[in-house]
């Protein structure tokens, strides 16, 4: 981390065509999706990486990126394998990096499998629950 990003923060968080951050929501209570514990990461393989550490099962989860003036609610779909397990990096990438190729859903723009990650600047550690 140089001395720009640590006081300003990633360049990849100006960038409002990304989320700044992804949120995890998990009922506490099943059939009451008005109480929830909320996991953040800066990443969505860093949020997938902690859920999966911690034991939350991709049936449990909705999923959304932040953006400034507005929440976009992501598919567990694309980060999980056949089995329903969670997918780890590189594969979340591939996944997404295809998804986004292939609908130009704005929410699942900037993964990449083999370029540069428009995430590498981030931080890739998850927390919660909140």
């Amino acid at each position: 981390m140089n001395l720009n990003t640590s006081l300003f923060g990633p360049r990849s968080k100006y960038d409002r065509s990304l989320p700044y951050t992804y949120v995890a929501r998990v009922r506490i209570i099943d059939g009451n999706s008005d109480l929830t514990n909320a996991f953040f990461a800066d990443t969505i393989c860093g949020l997938i990486d902690y859920l999966d550490t911690n034991n939350i099962e991709p049936r449990e989860v909705e999923l959304c990126g932040l953006y400034l003036d507005r929440e976009i609610p992501l598919d567990v779909k694309y980060c999980i394998d056949e089995q329903g397990h969670w997918l780890e990096r590189p594969d979340i990438c591939h996944s997404l990096e295809q998804h986004y190729k292939e609908s130009l859903d704005l929410q699942y723009k900037g993964h990449h499998e083999h370029e540069t990650c428009s995430y590498d600047d981030r931080e890739r550690q998850g927390s919660g629950p909140y």
